[in-house]
């Protein structure tokens, strides 16, 4: 399912364009991209349209937990630390600090095995151990920035310093839109801190493979009963005032398309928006999806509802073609600053959070499943790190600071192995100790399981190629089915 097959479905008829009498060819020809834009859309600057070698997935939908979860309570199982609770971590702490640390703290929960597999997990999920078997767990990620913006930068774009493309933003620059209609790049419900847009941004690569927000980012980020497209509908004007709206801009353009490539790109993002009129808002439209459907996201339940609309619109997204799919948690609760970022009150807050998506989570998986989706969509989900072994210093209700070191993400679908731990952290959870995966592997790997080879995928820029893992990154192979 998926590629030529939605785009060939969700393509306009002919009614809508002027009473029948322009074809969707005879429109595109007229405003000045045609099918040669179209090409341009997935070639600009020297993308792939093709995959390097046959792809494990067509699509992403990157879960972003914003602010950190905290991998030693919820999946990365530590028995030391509850035999050595409130003693001092027996090595030095990492020089760089965000906050002051304390000793060891075991965990507030309970973890046990799941699943046929035995993946470890916190007690706090109740649902997602019935898919316990579709996740590959990454036990050893590590390499991010031990402050927020720093380590969202570098978790979505491979750098912590320089504005650069997102990972989303080259996948799609790779291979193309599967769906000339829809963005090839949706962020839904986005938030505005923490590099912002950046996160989600093309930075010098075309503008059209840039992330187009479903939602207006923001602090708290949109709520998703809120989330649309802006400005897809236009009551001014008709759709044939718009068609000529464009040739004109054409024929303006035409003296110096040669001069500027800025000018093809605008032109290709007018293009798009005209195009997502009819396309954008019947796949964003929940209320067709049956009731049986909802509940299975939890849009029946309040504690549920906000992420599940979320889920469930990434995957009305991915089964029509969108290439990359980001949905965010963060900030539609305030609560302690940020959703994840729990420096006190751990306890409350990581409990609130995973009741809010543990279903939607395990429904996403299981709809895509049932869809036939599942086997061609990677699904990542993480945040920018994860949080220490110690306490944070202080009083009050304890918690926990961020931690670059080593800490959980996983993957599902895509062609990973299933029930299956990758890596490891020492027996406090601390460092990343076997098959550390930085940012620049886990980009690598991403890239490798949509069929692109990393140190291929390049842009120049200011005389130098670009690329999303830098000059770094190692295939994590073990992990691929």
């Amino acid at each position: 399912m998926g590629g030529q097959l939605y785009a060939k479905h969700y393509s306009f008829p002919m009614s809508f364009f002027t009473s029948g009498k322009m074809t969707r060819r005879d429109f595109l020809n007229s405003v000045g991209a045609g099918f040669g834009g179209l090409a341009f859309n997935a070639l600009a600057g020297g993308g792939l349209a093709q995959p390097h070698f046959k792809p494990r997935a067509k699509r992403v939908i990157f879960l972003f937990m914003h602010g950190g979860p905290s991998h030693v309570d919820l999946f990365d199982y530590k028995p030391s630390l509850a035999k050595h609770n409130g003693q001092p971590l027996p090595f030095p702490e990492r020089k760089v600090q965000f906050a002051a640390r304390g000793n060891l703290m075991a965990s507030p929960w309970k973890l046990r095995q799941v699943g046929a597999s035995g993946l470890w997990m916190s007690e706090l999920w109740q649902h997602l151990p019935k898919v316990a078997d579709e996740l590959c767990m990454l036990h050893s990620v590590c390499e991010t920035n031990v402050s927020h913006g720093g380590a969202c930068m570098k978790m979505h774009c491979g750098d912590e310093t320089l504005v650069r493309p997102s990972m989303g933003a080259w996948i799609n620059y790779g291979l193309g839109t599967e769906n000339e209609n829809l963005p090839g790049y949706v962020t839904i419900c986005p938030t505005s801190l923490h590099g912002g847009a950046n996160n989600f941004g093309p930075a010098f690569l075309p503008a059209i493979h840039g992330g187009v927000p479903l939602g207006t980012p923001g602090y708290p980020n949109t709520p998703a009963s809120q989330a649309s497209f802006h400005y897809i509908k236009n009551s001014k004007t008709t759709l044939e005032q718009q068609r000529l709206q464009l040739e004109l801009l054409k024929r303006l353009n035409g003296a110096h398309a040669s001069d500027s490539h800025l000018l093809e790109e605008r032109m290709q993002s007018f293009e798009l928006a005209f195009r997502m009129q009819m396309a954008a808002p019947e796949a964003i439209d929940l209320s067709k999806e049956s009731e049986i459907t909802q509940q299975l996201y939890g849009l029946d339940d309040p504690k549920t509802e906000n992420f599940g609309k979320e889920c469930l619109l990434a995957r009305r997204l991915a089964e029509r073609g969108v290439r990359f799919i980001q949905v965010s948690h963060a900030h539609s609760l305030k609560f302690n600053n940020e959703q994840w970022d729990q420096h006190s009150h751990l306890e409350k807050g990581h409990s609130i959070n995973v009741g809010q998506i543990d279903k939607p989570i395990t429904g996403l998986i299981l709809d895509l499943k049932s869809r036939g989706l599942l086997d061609d969509t990677l699904i990542l989900w993480g945040g920018e790190f994860g949080r220490t072994p110690t306490v944070q210093a202080g009083k009050g209700p304890v918690g926990r600071d961020h931690h670059p070191d080593g800490f959980t993400m996983w993957m599902a679908g895509g062609g990973v192995k299933g029930g299956y731990r990758y890596g490891a952290t020492d027996e406090f959870g601390y460092h990343a100790v076997k098959d550390r995966c930085t940012i620049h592997d886990l980009h690598a790997t991403l890239l490798h399981i949509m069929g692109i080879d990393h140190e291929r995928l390049t842009h120049r820029h200011h005389g130098r190629d670009f690329r999303l893992t830098d000059v770094s990154g190692i295939v994590a192979k073990d992990i691929l089915a």
